[in-house]
């Protein structure tokens, strides 16, 4: 079976930590550039970091500096790490493949995982 499987989200207090991490199964990461988005509810989808085949890591203005991407090839695996998370990164997280370069343009992401709940509250 082809697919990516993210895991990692819950519920959390502002400026604590989460690990997201996301497996592909059936393919090897190797090839690929690996993002992550999230979408809020009411709102589009938003790219938050990327990181490439031979670029990267990329981030999003608005996490730059709290979150962290990297990737492990040998087990087909990429994390996220999420620090002082706020409010407004509540979110369903979503990890991309694309066979090009990092982008935040949804269109070159060819699989998509089912998403990760990440809900930062008091």
């Amino acid at each position: 079976q082809v697919g990516l499987v993210e895991s990692g989200g819950g519920l959390v207090e502002p400026g604590g930590s989460l690990r997201l991490s996301c497996i592909a199964s059936g393919f090897n990461l190797d090839n690929y550039a690996i993002a992550w988005f999230r979408q809020a509810p009411g709102e589009d989808r938003e790219g938050v970091s990327c990181i490439g085949r031979g670029d990267g890591p990329y981030y999003s203005d608005s996490v730059k500096g709290r979150f962290t991407i990297s990737r492990d090839n040998g087990k087909d695996t990429v994390h996220l790490q999420m620090n002082s998370l706020r409010s407004e990164d509540t979110a369903v997280y979503y990890c991309a493949t694309a066979t090009t370069y990092c982008t935040w343009n949804t269109i070159y992401y060819e699989s998509w995982g089912q998403g990760t709940q990440v809900t930062v509250s008091s």
